[in-house]
């Protein structure tokens, strides 16, 4: 049966500078670019063909107008999102000379962190949550997320997605990461992070752990069903709650930007494992099939079913 996603978290505009300066250092030209984890996943599994419910909080302002027409354009209902006379966040987006992305965020008083109890639906076990990123972590609002998660009845998954930027203190972070983990073990859930992700939060409690060695101390401590960790141009692995360790290799790709990746990734890796119920991995390679397109591209362009299928089948036939 086909599943109805429900992705949860935030929207933001990534500034990214798309050209030099002009008149010296006067002025500059800026793209910006819809962004935000949680709705790169949302609009990648609706790229994907997937049934998918964004949850969040978008702003009314002109920046929240293009959010909602990105969005909707991927086919993404927003029956379940809220409308916030809040302003849209923003993120500064530098790139280093191989495209890797870092951010500098702008969230006072920002439409994604004011989260009311009335905004919540109720789920059924018959939907799937993927919930990310900073709505998880950030004050107010990730209180009433975390009070309304205890009591979802559908399946879940979590990217922790760390922004050191936003919570500098691994101890801290930790600190707000773990009643989620607590959350997805009950559910029986997936655990997703990055290696980086990994390494960050490792300084509170395991400095120096090898990043799959500490996720499935996660996975065994926390009870979740499958932990995921992607690897950057090594591909990505998955631990089981028994132990067991599966690998899949990434896709050469000529990189543009890593904007978007571990998003595209999850939802590729979504599409595959709990919609289309392969097995784990045939899902990730799935996901890194479609995170490697998006690395391709400027800012987070996820790709489609076809386009996934193309690159697999290529792939397959060099072999």
């Amino acid at each position: 049966m086909t599943k109805r996603f429900v992705v949860c978290g935030e929207t933001l505009i990534d500034l990214i500078q798309a050209g030099g300066q002009n008149e010296g250092y006067v002025s500059s030209t800026w793209a910006a670019t819809s962004a935000g984890g949680p709705m790169n996943s949302a609009v990648a599994l609706g790229d994907l063909g997937a049934d998918v419910h964004f949850l969040g909080r978008l702003s009314r302002d002109s920046f929240g107008k293009q959010l909602r027409g990105h969005i909707e354009t991927s086919g993404v209902s927003l029956d379940l999102a809220t409308e916030s006379s809040q302003a849209t966040s923003l993120a500064v987006v530098s790139l280093d000379a191989e495209g890797k992305a870092s951010y500098t965020f702008h969230f006072t008083d920002t439409a994604n962190f004011g989260w009311q109890e009335a905004d919540l639906p109720n789920l059924t076990s018959d939907d799937w949550l993927h919930i990310a990123s900073l709505a998880c972590v950030v004050s107010p609002g990730s209180d009433v997320l975390l009070a309304w998660a205890h009591g979802v009845p559908s399946g879940i998954s979590y990217d922790i997605n760390v922004r050191p930027t936003v919570i500098t203190d691994p101890e801290e972070y930790w600190a707000r990461v773990r009643p989620w983990l607590r959350i997805v073990g009950q559910r029986k859930g997936i655990l997703k992070a990055s290696d980086e992700d990994i390494a960050f939060l490792a300084q509170a409690t395991s400095p120096g752990a090898d990043p799959l060695d500490l996720l499935g101390e996660w996975v065994a401590q926390y009870g979740a069903s499958l932990g995921v960790v992607t690897l950057g141009p090594d591909g990505v692995a998955a631990i089981d709650a028994g132990g067991n360790r599966t690998h899949a290799a990434g896709f050469p790709t000529k990189l543009v930007d890593t904007v978007g990746a571990g998003d595209t990734f999850m939802a590729g890796f979504l599409d595959g494992y709990v919609n289309r119920e392969l097995d784990l991995h045939s899902a990730l390679v799935r996901g890194a099939a479609a995170a490697s397109i998006v690395c391709s591209r400027r800012g987070a362009q996820p790709p489609n079913t076809a386009e996934v299928d193309a690159l697999i089948g290529a792939s397959r036939r060099s072999l």
